[in-house]
């Protein structure tokens, strides 16, 4: 049977970015938040942690702990179906890559 799982397992990667997540299998295994922090805290399933601010994502700014736990995970994309919030793991990994490029800044 072919699904729209195996779909996104079998895509052919066209950069380095889409490799790590169509061909390697990265995955998207828990997300948390801290909105003392303002904090999304993304664990891949290489036991890596992204990190990015709550409030670079307008509806989830104003999403209070329990709004914001009523999530769908995939693995590659998270949906926040109360809010009308969608991230992708290729997004936090784009922004990660951005941050390696920018200036340090205190």
């Amino acid at each position: 049977m072919n699904t729209s799982k195996d779909k996104i397992v079998n895509k052919r990667a066209g950069d380095p970015i889409d490799q790590l997540i169509f061909e390697e299998g990265l995955r998207i295994k828990n997300i948390w938040f801290d909105l003392d922090l303002d904090l999304i805290i993304v664990l891949l399933n290489n036991k890596k942690v992204l990190k990015r601010p709550i409030s670079d994502f307008k509806r989830l700014a104003g999403a209070n702990e329990e709004q914001l736990s009523q999530l769908d995970n995939n693995g590659i994309d998270i949906h926040w179906p109360d809010l009308d919030e969608d991230l992708s793991l290729r997004g936090f990994l784009k922004y990660e890559l951005a941050k390696m490029d920018a200036p340090f800044m205190v």
